[in-house]
């Protein structure tokens, strides 16, 4: 009977020393830019991913009147994103000063870590930003 207690003991025990699975990373959530200036709501919309801007840093919102932006908190930073691939979303991403949007990818480099790029010209030539989760 001992023989069986122990044997039941140590199979309960091994289970739980097996390493838990970790859930998916997700790109949802609040994500600031490396300068600090903007912070953007990621969310889905609908089957893809959008992000608006939920807060800027006074210099943000100045750079964002003098290129006509009258109203940075708000706007629709991120949109159409589809989910390509594990961590990867491509999609459109606004520039507020140039006024203008570009082809986009986001990857997902942890939990806490985008990177999102945009690109010109069929993507000969691209711009990236690694952000944080706040």
């Amino acid at each position: 009977m001992k023989m069986i207690a122990t044997a039941l003991l140590l199979a309960a025990s091994a289970g739980l020393a097996q390493p838990q699975p970790q859930p998916p990373i997700s790109p949802i959530g609040v994500w600031q830019n490396p300068k600090g200036t903007i912070r953007v709501r990621t969310r889905p919309c609908g089957a893809l991913l959008c992000g608006n801007i939920v807060w800027a840093s006074p210099v943000a919102m100045a750079d964002a009147r003098e290129s006509g932006v009258t109203s940075l908190i708000g706007t629709e930073l991120l949109s159409d994103y589809r989910h390509t691939g594990r961590g990867r979303w491509t999609g459109q991403v606004y520039v507020p000063d140039q006024g203008r949007r570009f082809y986009s990818t986001i990857e997902q480099k942890g939990p806490n870590d985008l990177r999102i790029s945009g690109c010109i010209l069929g993507g000969l030539i691209c711009k990236r930003q690694d952000w944080t989760r706040q």
